[in-house]
């Protein structure tokens, strides 16, 4: 079972989705909690310590990418795991430029495959 202790922060407006992704982060040990929009995660992100953070990059008011870019001056010591419907190459690349440690599409990855990423990056494999 993995540390307790690891806390994610889920930053996706698709509620369903992001509820479902804290249930099965919770259940596979994990204190996890989610929120639908980038302002949102930018004033918990002030507050509180994440050890990874699974962020969509299509969000209506902020999305990823200035999530990312106003993550960038606080110097997080966390892995930032990016997410979007769309397989665009570009995208991914400008996500990892601002920080970014890894890139998921969403129709092509399970939640199962989402812990199992989570453990190898969070290394409580």
């Amino acid at each position: 079972m993995p540390d307790t202790t690891k806390k994610i922060l889920i930053v996706e407006d698709e509620k369903p989705l992001a509820k479902a992704l804290v249930l099965k982060l919770t259940n596979s040990g994990y204190q996890a909690k989610a929120v639908y929009d980038g302002g949102e995660a930018l004033e918990i992100l002030k507050q509180e310590h994440f050890d990874l953070i699974i962020l969509d990059l299509m969000m209506p008011k902020k999305d990823g990418f200035a999530v990312l870019k106003e993550l960038q001056p606080l110097r997080l010591n966390t892995k930032i795991v990016v997410t979007s419907n769309l397989s665009q190459e570009e995208d991914f690349k400008k996500a990892k430029e601002l920080g970014a440690t890894e890139f998921f599409i969403k129709s092509e990855i399970t939640l199962a495959e989402i812990v199992q990423n989570v453990n190898k990056f969070l290394n409580t494999a």
